[in-house]
């Protein structure tokens, strides 16, 4: 499994990104009513209770418009607990400034502080089976959401495609079987660190297994096939689930002796929190 932070320059350019495509050639509503532009507070509140991510980049996206906006209460840290109308921060700067900036500060500190709520939840339903997420992600937005969901307790797969193997169900078609394919695999020394492969039947978890494979991912079995499948790799290799995954479901499997559960909804289909931003 593999992780990493965001880097100053991918933060960077996320913000210029976001910022241009907010702001554009200007903010005509603010540029039109701010006769002057006095140095206000505003207040951030979380409205729900939640996992917080983001407050770093938050607080880029008001110093790179304004490099003297202060901070005049200390913030909580990424990977927090807000309770419902909680304080988050208080951002003081021009009154352009924070109105230009609300809304692309709020909308990456909402989206990673639900992907980091809901991997906490899961977490949590879990027990001791570890959550992972997977490459599920918002195009140009993986190292990010991945680095929610370490805030929230949950850990990376692979982040690409270049730093693990992963046998699926179409290199499996391509090669002709799962015995090929990871001799394939093995031939070109192509291990890095350890070989997975998806499963969707007992079958092909027998054979996996004696093709010797680190990781044999169970992929849409139901809990029936999955506690048979644990009983046959005894331990042998890790097994990892996967497939329309929910706190129910994943509360059922915590205890079948399986290793990891992927959630791919993490990610891909994560309800942002609401979090709002209001001059004191």
């Amino acid at each position: 499994m593999n992780s990493r932070i965001p880097t100053d320059e991918e933060i960077n350019l996320l913000i210029a990104r976001a910022l241009e495509e907010d702001i554009g050639i200007g903010d005509v509503t603010t540029d039109s009513i701010l006769v002057d532009d006095p140095v206000r507070e505003a207040v951030v509140t979380a409205k729900e209770p939640m996992v917080l991510c983001g407050i770093e980049i938050f607080k880029k996206v008001f110093l790179r418009l304004e490099p003297e906006t202060q901070f005049p209460q200390n913030s909580v840290s990424d990977g927090a607990t807000i309770p419902q109308n909680g304080e988050i921060i208080i951002v003081r700067a021009r009154c352009s400034t924070l109105l230009k900036g609300e809304r692309t500060a709020l909308n990456i500190l909402q989206r990673l502080s639900g992907i980091a709520t809901m991997s906490r939840r899961l977490v949590e339903a879990a027990g001791p089976v570890k959550i992972l997420d997977t490459r599920k992600t918002t195009p140009g937005l993986r190292v990010f959401e991945k680095y929610a969901v370490r805030c929230g307790g949950g850990e990376n797969h692979r982040f690409g495609l270049f730093d693990a193997v992963l046998i699926k169900d179409n290199h499996i078609r391509a090669a002709g079987s799962i015995t090929e394919a990871v001799a394939r695999v093995r031939k070109k020394n192509l291990t890095h660190g350890f070989v997975e492969v998806e499963t969707t039947n007992l079958d092909e978890v027998k054979e996996a297994l004696s093709a010797g494979v680190d990781i044999i991912m169970l992929d849409n079995m139901e809990t029936r096939q999955i506690c048979e499948a644990v009983k046959t790799v005894a331990k042998q290799a890790r097994i990892e689930v996967s497939g329309s995954m929910n706190l129910e479901r994943v509360r059922e499997l915590s205890s079948t002796g399986i290793d990891f559960i992927s959630v791919g909804a993490l990610t891909h289909s994560v309800k942002s929190m609401d979090i709002s931003m209001n001059f004191s």
